[in-house]
Order: C-alpha cells, then sequence, then structure tokens
C-alpha cells in the first residue's frame, strides 16, 4: 500500500475522532508524513520499514527513535498493516535526572524574582500557578475566575478529567489578579486580543528571564516546573502513587521519571555513609 496525502488526512481524522491531544496529533501526523516522504512512492512493506527505522536510529537518540515507532505503529495499525510494526529500541531505565535540565528551587527563586523586577505580574503568576500546582502548560487554560472562586479547578486532558485544587495564597492572588485586569469570567491567563496563552508566548517569557536571573537556558521551560512541584512533593510526602494522580498520569512509572534525584544529589547521600575509612 503507498501512503498517499488522502490517507494520512484519514489518519489524522481518526486522530482527532478518538479525542488524541493536539500534541499528539501533531507529532503523529508529522512522523507520518516524514516516512510517507521517505518512501517515495514506494509501497509500505515490512523491509522498508524496518530500513526508515535504521536511518532514525542513525539519526535520534532512543527516545526520539520510539516516539517515531509508536506514531508509525499507530498509522500501520489505521491501515491495516500490521504486518508492519516496529519493536521500539531497549533503553536501559535512567536512574538520575540530568543536572544541567534540574530546576533547583533557588533557581526557581530567582526567576520569581527577575519576572517582578520587569514587572511581569502575568509571567510571574503563571510561573507560581504551574509549579504550585503541578499541571501542564497546556491546562492552564482551566484555571478560570469561576474555578479560582471555587478554590479547585477541573481539569480535562487525554480524555481524563481530574481535580486540581488550589493553595488558599494562589488562590487569593489569582483572584485578586483578575480583579485587577478586569477580568470577570473565563480563562484568567490571557494574550491581549482575549486568547489563552499558549505554550509558545510563556516558553518565550521565561526564557528573557534567564540572563538576568542567573540560571542556565536549558533549565528554563514551562514543563521544568512541573518537574519541581513533582520532586517537592515526592520529597515531603514519598508517596509516588498519590503524586501520579495529582499528575494525571495513568502509569507511575511515567511519574518515577519527574522524581528522579540528581546524581549530584546521590553522591552527597553516599558521602553521608562514610563507609571508606
Amino acid at each position: 500500500m503507498r501512503i498517499t496525502e488522502k490517507e494520512l488526512q484519514r489518519f489524522v481524522q481518526r486522530l482527532r475522532q478518538e479525542e488524541k491531544s493536539g500534541a499528539t496529533v501533531e507529532k503523529y501526523c508529522r512522523e507520518a508524513a516524514r516516512f510517507a516522504c521517505w518512501l517515495d512512492g514506494r509501497d509500505a512493506v515490512k523491509d522498508l520499514a524496518l530500513a526508515y527505522k535504521a536511518v532514525l536510529v542513525r539519526e535520534r537518540a532512543p527516545a526520539g527513535v520510539n516516539g517515531a515507532v509508536a506514531a508509525l505503529n499507530r498509522l500501520f495499525s489505521f491501515l491495516g498493516l500490521d504486518e508492519c510494526r516496529l519493536k521500539a529500541v531497549k533503553v536501559q531505565r535512567r536512574i538520575f535526572s540530568d543536572e544541567a535540565r534540574e530546576l533547583t528551587r533557588a533557581e526557581y527563586r530567582r526567576l520569581l524574582d527577575a519576572a517582578k523586577r520587569r514587572n511581569n505580574r502575568r509571567l510571574l503568576l503563571v510561573m507560581e500557578t504551574i509549579c504550585a500546582t503541578g499541571i501542564r502548560v497546556s491546562e492552564l487554560r482551566f484555571f478560570t475566575v469561576e474555578a479560582a472562586g471555587r478554590g479547585r479547578v477541573e481539569v480535562t486532558n487525554k480524555g481524563k478529567t481530574r481535580t486540581v485544587f488550589l493553595p488558599g495564597k494562589l488562590q487569593k492572588v489569582l483572584l485578586k489578579y483578575a480583579k485587577e485586569q478586569k477580568i470577570t469570567a473565563g480563562a484568567i491567563f490571557i494574550t491581549r486580543g482575549g486568547k489563552p496563552l499558549d505554550r509558545s508566548n510563556i516558553w518565550h517569557d521565561m526564557k528573557a528571564l534567564c540572563a538576568e536571573a542567573n540560571v542556565e537556558g536549558s533549565k528554563v521551560f514551562p514543563h521544568n516546573l512541573r518537574h519541581l512541584f513533582a520532586r517537592t512533593y515526592y520529597g515531603l510526602e514519598k508517596d509516588i502513587v498519590r503524586l501520579a494522580d495529582i499528575l494525571g498520569h495513568s502509569s507511575v512509572d511515567t511519574t518515577r521519571i519527574y522524581t528522579m534525584e540528581s546524581g549530584f544529589t546521590h553522591r552527597r547521600q553516599l558521602e553521608k555513609m562514610r563507609l571508606v575509612i
């Protein structure tokens, strides 16, 4: 079977009917289109699928290869080409986080201080909201005036709905901000045009704080605030199952990635053992 533009459009339509997230649809569509382009009019058969996987292995990190394989396997199933399905690359589970990308609590505070000095109240509250609740940046749109008034937010993502509770202090500052901005209903975090903020808006604004806050750019992105929330919560409660529920994870294995300690922390713990005379 040849993978035509028409088949790709049908594939996208099916993903949307299955209520896949926008990010998932975009990723799967991109990977399917790349494979179709690589085929260059040839039929999709197992040997060519394996050859394409070999190209991916040479060009991408294992996680990137497995992401593409997941997308292609979904495409093959949709097209009735189950014989073309590929196996994921085996990756040894990481036990330490990357220190170059781990945002510390002190660095987070410096980012907040930099936002204050720039009088960027919206960005300050966005960062505090993500870090104090552990939400995904895409879930900010559910933070409405009405939800802030109730002190809890009903978040729907990836086909699941969960309740996110707001700390009392966050609830008060969000309501105060909405009042100051004359936002009486609907989303609290909006652009000048009244549309909900998206990931690119927030990512750009956070990156602008790096130099002033003296924080490496590799550590400054919205999702890292969610990781900081997870590590902080787990450090206090040691309840990974409850944390998985709070973060909206289907698998505790995913949550473990968020709670990994850095190699530096592990070395410090080894030093405390004092087992070398």
